[in-house]
């Protein structure tokens, strides 16, 4: 009997398809190569650059001492006040100068600068991991106008896959509740196509990255 519809044909196609099957090779699949195109340039050269593309701002110091300098010119620059760190190891590095530095937590919706530590700088995008383990990395960034990340060049990894097997190094069987990519200032243009920045989080992003 002829077929009257192509719908009867399509319907005898399947089911000869599965009277007998074709077998079904699965491909060997390559999970470790990298997908990117590598770059010859040093980590933190393909940092700076990825994270000014974003509208990060990026500050090379040699040592903390010059982290300090740099910091107090911006201060007095852009008349920073309020200025939260409750990293003692850095807020040691103001003690003795113009920059005061507040640590109360109680006191910490009055925050409009924050400086921070994190856990790796993923130089392809140039974007900032933060985690929960770090001191109060899940909630000061999120309130302040200015958020400062102070990190060493130790801490570029060259991808996101990297900066999670450092994670796991860390921390082993105890990994952090909360991990995060700040990856520039804050922004959205969910209302009307307008951009807007400093949204859900910081206008400004800064990484001050320590050669050592």
């Amino acid at each position: 009997m002829k077929e009257s519809t192509a719908k009867e044909k399509m319907l005898k196609r399947i089911r000869e398809a599965l009277i007998e099957p074709s077998p079904y090779v699965i491909p060997d699949v390559d999970f470790e190569s990298p997908i990117y195109v590598q770059s010859n340039e040093p980590l933190e050269i393909q940092f700076a650059q990825e994270f000014q593309h974003i509208d990060g701002k990026f500050v090379f110091c040699e040592t903390k001492e010059e982290v300090v300098e740099n910091f107090t010119a911006l201060a007095k620059q852009f008349g920073w006040k309020d200025i939260y760190c409750y990293n003692d190891d850095i807020t040691q590095w103001f003690e003795g100068t113009e920059v005061k530095i507040k640590d109360k937590i109680w006191d910490v919706l009055e925050a409009k600068v924050a400086i921070t530590k994190c856990e790796s700088l993923v130089a392809r995008l140039g974007a900032v991991l933060m985690s929960s383990k770090l001191s109060s990395a899940r909630k000061l960034p999120a309130i302040v106008d200015t958020h400062v990340v102070v990190a060493y060049t130790s801490q570029l990894v060259p991808d996101i896959k990297d900066a999670f097997e450092a994670i796991a190094a860390k921390y082993g069987e105890r990994p952090p509740s909360l991990i995060y990519l700040a990856a520039g200032p804050s922004r959205t243009a969910d209302i009307e196509k307008t951009l807007v920045m400093g949204a859900h989080g910081p206008k400004e992003i800064y990484v001050f990255l320590i050669d050592g």
